[in-house]
């Protein structure tokens, strides 16, 4: 199953493109879209738009999840974040793509093992289970929450990898032992 990850923002709309196959996950692509600062919100939006739908139609993803939306720092901030999820969701919409939102905490501890991990902790968790560095944190973000997303099928209510309710059964948490061990091994051959 290949998932679109997004992780929206008017500044910056980060994206990432996973496989998840027989519990392994396998890195397509990620990357970032800037829309120019100076312009207009219609503008961003639209350039939003315009590159979720290129990323769409050049890696043909079959489900995609958005972070769910938060209370921002202010209602004009959420605002904004609003307008940015929006033009996501059209975008997955209009490409008939199933999209499911998960919140940032959900994502975390999908990812990490706690919901209370830190930007830094998820995105060297993501380069460990991916073996690759994200373009930036926008983008590791996004690679995250397609991560989290893989777990049952784009459904991210429930989601406990590498925390206490994990199984072995567990796909996701298959994936991640899979990425720990490998990634071990990896730096005992370097010492």
């Amino acid at each position: 199953m290949r998932i679109l990850g997004i992780d929206p923002g008017l500044r910056c709309t980060g994206w990432g493109v996973i496989d998840f196959n027989q519990g392994r996950l396998q890195h397509i692509a990620n990357g970032a879209i800037r829309p120019d600062p100076r312009a207009s919100d219609a503008d961003r939006l639209t350039a939003i738009y315009q590159g979720l739908s290129t990323v769409i139609a050049d890696t043909d993803p079959d489900i995609a999840a958005i972070e769910e939306i938060f209370v921002a720092k202010s209602a004009r901030s959420a605002l904004r974040l609003g307008m940015a999820r929006g033009v996501g969701i059209l975008a997955c919409g209009t490409a008939q793509i199933m999209i499911s939102e998960i919140a940032a905490r959900a994502v975390k501890k999908a990812v990490v093992g706690t919901g209370g991990a830190s930007k830094e902790q998820v995105q060297e968790m993501v380069a460990r289970l991916l073996q690759v560095r994200a373009e930036n944190a926008d983008a590791a973000d996004a690679l995250a929450i397609a991560i989290a997303a893989s777990n049952d099928a784009g459904k991210p209510a429930g989601i406990a990898v590498m925390s206490a309710h994990a199984t072995p059964d567990d796909p996701l948490s298959r994936a991640i032992s899979q990425a720990l061990a490998r990634d071990d091994v990896k730096h005992r051959g370097q010492k």
